[in-house]
């Protein structure tokens, strides 16, 4: 069902309807609720009956805040009172509903405005607790209360499986899927179009000038390699208008273009790997850890390790040693371990006890190879032996 004719009937007729438009990262997601949205809103009838409520999981982190939020938007503070927030039970969803929607009789959906609920980020909100807010949008819908609409926007496919049965099977599962389906040459055209300045616009010989500067450069192999680095990364827009954007804060009167140099120092900038860059700044206990649970990944195929293994394999590099400057006591050791934790170089496995002892709690190292032997061409006075650890096959 096309997505205009959804919200239509239930801007328009009441009806109730629930819907996920799924895709990844700059595919068009939002950009299509708001073209909707906006077509919908020329209608008079849909203007008029048609309440909107934005939520973000990144923004309303649990069902508190958001029914606070819900409110703000609906303008109840007011008319709920302290009420609402006690409790967030179906009765109460379906209160808010029916003080700002109800015009006649409240029981009637034919009398009643429909509301539209747009959950940004759909799968955070699978994570609240209980998830109690998803379930009573999605009750509330099916009631006779009030017509209710709700829009899930979300980059993740296996969305549904995060939802419990209860909350499942109040929804429609009706999806809309958007791929990112251009490629290379489209990209390209992309950043000419983005870069090229309009045909009116005011200084036309300047116009003329810059817009042929941009076809050199878009023309031009090296920025050409960058840019196809980029779209293999992502093809997200975002990503694509901060790198333009790095490239234009570099024009100045005295240099009113944008050369090629500048293309890649801004590629540089933008494909920085930040955990890369986090490894320079470790103690050598901590990179010496990071190198035995390399080396055990190596070994065990990339299964879960723990602090033990990792302490065990870092002592059969010490055993080879004559001089003792890399002893560390174990209560070191375990700091440097829980330093790592914190800074999000490793994690712990899913579904791993928090019962368990935190030696024997079972960790997955979140860096390849690649960013660990970067880091140490890179570290500051790295000594050799450690190097040389590294880089050999199985520690």
């Amino acid at each position: 069902i096309h997505l205009l004719e959804l919200l239509r009937r239930s801007a328009i007729q009441g009806e109730s309807n629930s819907v996920l438009i799924v895709g990844p990262r700059g595919a068009g997601k939002t950009m299509l609720l708001q073209c909707v949205l906006r077509d919908l809103l020329q209608e008079k009838e849909a203007q008029k009956n048609l309440l909107q409520v934005h939520l973000n999981g990144l923004l309303q982190t649990d069902d508190r805040i958001a029914l606070k939020e819900i409110t703000r938007q609906l303008n109840l503070e007011n008319v709920v009172g302290d009420k609402v927030f006690v409790s967030v039970q179906t009765e109460y969803y379906e209160q808010i509903l029916e003080n700002k929607t109800a015009e006649k009789s409240p029981g009637d959906r034919s009398s009643s405005r429909p509301v539209l609920f747009v959950l940004d980020e759909f799968d955070l909100f699978a994570h609240h607790k209980n998830q109690t807010l998803l379930y009573n949008l999605f009750d509330v819908s099916q009631s006779a209360q009030t017509p209710v609409a709700v829009v899930g926007v979300t980059c993740r496919l296996d969305v549904l499986e995060l939802l419990e049965k209860r909350v499942k099977s109040r929804f429609s599962h009706r999806q809309i899927h958007l791929l990112s389906s251009f490629g290379f040459s489209e990209y390209l055209q992309t950043v000419r179009t983005q870069l090229s300045l309009p045909d009116d616009f005011t200084d036309r010989g300047f116009a003329q000038d810059w817009n042929s500067s941009i076809q050199t450069l878009c023309e031009d192999k090296s920025v050409e390699e960058a840019l196809q680095r980029h779209f293999n990364s992502s093809k997200d827009f975002r990503s694509l208008h901060m790198l333009l954007m790095l490239c234009l804060s570099r024009v100045s009167v005295s240099k009113p273009s944008i050369k090629p140099a500048d293309l890649l120092d801004a590629s540089r900038l933008c494909l920085c790997d930040a955990k890369a860059n986090m490894l320079h700044g470790l103690s050598i206990l901590e990179l010496c850890l990071i190198i035995a649970m390399k080396h055990l990944n190596d070994v065990y195929e990339g299964e879960p390790f723990n602090l033990q293994m990792v302490h065990n394999e870092f002592k059969k590099f010490l055993q080879r040693k004559s001089n003792s400057m890399y002893n560390f006591e174990q209560p070191v050791v375990m700091k440097a371990f829980e330093h790592l934790q914190q800074l999000e170089l490793i994690r712990p496995v899913d579904g791993s006890s928090a019962k368990t002892q935190r030696e024997f709690q079972l960790m997955r190292l979140m860096l390849d190879h690649s960013q660990i032997m970067e880091a140490l061409q890179k570290y500051p006075q790295c000594p050799t032996d450690v190097k040389q650890w590294a880089m050999s096959a199985f520690g």
